[in-house]
């Protein structure tokens, strides 16, 4: 993994977990950013929240297509990863997509 990437929110990297425990995500798959651009240039760390192409419509997934596959981006299991973990993004989500992953992050963190 690349130690110099200035990720972008929206960015599609791949991300290698390891002992993912009980529900939690694991193996290597895409993540999207969804951590702010100026926490990004920063650098250290990227909010990230995976995409999945489960079929399972849940509170907080917003449906999406990447890369050709329908799937979901899973905002309750978004977590804060190294950069050093991140690969150079592969792609970006579509802008549509994006808006409603950040609406769905508003409804999600409103009183």
């Amino acid at each position: 993994m690349s130690e110099s990437v200035t990720l972008r929110r929206g960015d599609v990297v791949i991300i290698a977990l390891a002992d993912p425990v009980r529900r939690e995500i694991g193996k290597r798959r895409p993540f999207v950013v969804v951590s702010p651009d100026e926490l990004n240039v920063l650098g250290g760390t990227h909010l990230v929240a995976p995409l999945t192409t489960g079929h399972h419509p849940y509170i907080y997934r917003v449906p999406c297509q990447f890369a050709g596959r329908k799937g979901h981006v899973v905002l309750d299991q978004m977590i804060v990863v190294d950069s050093s973990r991140t690969s150079q993004p592969v792609g970006r989500l579509l802008p549509a997509a994006l808006r409603e992953v950040l609406a769905a992050l508003r409804d999600m963190f409103e009183e």
